[in-house]
């Protein structure tokens, strides 16, 4: 008879009497942040490089990494995808890809001048960000936008009007540094991934400098971005440390340890995939919160469960604060 012992997963086996062990792991309580991992607009950025492909033919070229994970980017590659920086490193007559961060206006031109075959895979809520840049600026405001530097998200948003149009602040001490042209005449937008509570403080600090500020009339963070962080939030105070899937190169996956980290749970990390786990990260937990940035695949989360399951005995919790149903429509040239 197989008897398991719940606190530390010790099993034995008896023989005449006689207890004798076979194996002792300790146990390790899961709990599973929903909503986690892929959006709206990652799914569709992907299938487009997909059914571009199924289309086209290969290769087809992406400028950037379509969304920032290597391993959705190498299984594109497999498929025939070329992933590339700049227009200049792909052939004419070739299709391109933008992706789903968004390129500065200058990148369509470009494309159009070359006569290459281009389809947008830009997240519609980046877009919608743009739209937003454009009205102000037709409307005689400069631009404030709340954002990392370097992020191809800020760098296409910033692109998408003249050079001095939209100033670039980081934190709150950039906020009392930026000299605008005129402080009764602007605007904020934001990146749509930032940290829903520092995005907070950097606004309070402008409309504090600048009382004549515009603001967006729906907040330009994403729903997935702040659906993630709210689930992050609920967890990190019931458990002993928190694993984030996803890239170091990926904003909404970084913005979630810093989450989680402000919200109690200082134990916390990112992790691109179980084979970089270091397991002693879980030396003396009990209870591990796990979720998945929006370009972190749901497999990626598995197998990190599954790698939990060969050294623990693997208990799952599911801890979910909202449920997504959005869903984004392809370019036209893929859905005809």
């Amino acid at each position: 008879m197989i008897r398991q012992d719940s606190a530390h997963a010790s099993e034995t086996l008896d023989r005449g009497g006689d207890t004798v062990s076979i194996g002792r792991r300790p146990a390790l309580a899961i709990v599973l942040a929903g909503p986690r991992g892929f959006c709206a607009g990652v799914d569709r950025a992907i299938m487009i490089v997909e059914q571009a492909l199924a289309r086209y033919g290969k290769p087809v070229y992406v400028r950037h990494e379509i969304v920032h994970n290597r391993i959705v980017v190498e299984r594109l590659e497999a498929k025939g995808a070329i992933f590339v920086e700049e227009l200049d490193e792909i052939p004419d007559d070739a299709t391109v890809i933008f992706s789903a961060h968004g390129v500065p206006k200058a990148v369509p031109a470009e494309a159009e001048r070359r006569k290459l075959f281009y389809l947008d895979a830009t997240c519609p809520l980046v877009s919608k960000v743009h739209a937003e840049a454009a009205n102000h600026f037709n409307a005689g405001r400069q631009i404030i936008l709340i954002g990392h530097a370097g992020h191809p998200e800020v760098v296409g948003t910033m692109g998408q009007l003249p050079p001095g149009a939209v100033l670039l602040v980081e934190n709150v001490a950039q906020v009392n540094r930026i000299e605008p042209s005129d402080a009764d005449n602007l605007a904020y937008i934001t990146q749509t991934t930032l940290s829903v509570d520092d995005t907070v403080t950097i606004v309070t600090a402008l409309r504090k400098r600048f009382p004549k500020i515009k603001g967006p009339r729906r907040e330009d963070i994403c729903y997935a971005t702040t659906n993630r962080q709210a689930a992050v939030k609920a967890i990190a105070a019931t458990v002993d440390a928190i694993l984030v899937v996803g890239a170091p190169n990926s904003s909404n996956s970084m913005r979630l340890v810093e989450v989680a980290k402000q919200a109690g749970c200082t134990r916390a990390k990112l992790v691109l995939r179980s084979s970089d786990m270091d397991w002693s990260f879980l030396d003396g937990v009990q209870r591990l919160g796990l979720t998945a940035g929006a370009s972190a695949p749901e497999e990626l989360v598995q197998e990190i469960i599954q790698a939990c399951r060969e050294r623990y005995d693997v208990s799952l919790e599911d801890l979910t604060v909202t449920e997504e149903h959005i869903r984004f429509n392809l370019p036209r040239a893929l859905s005809s």
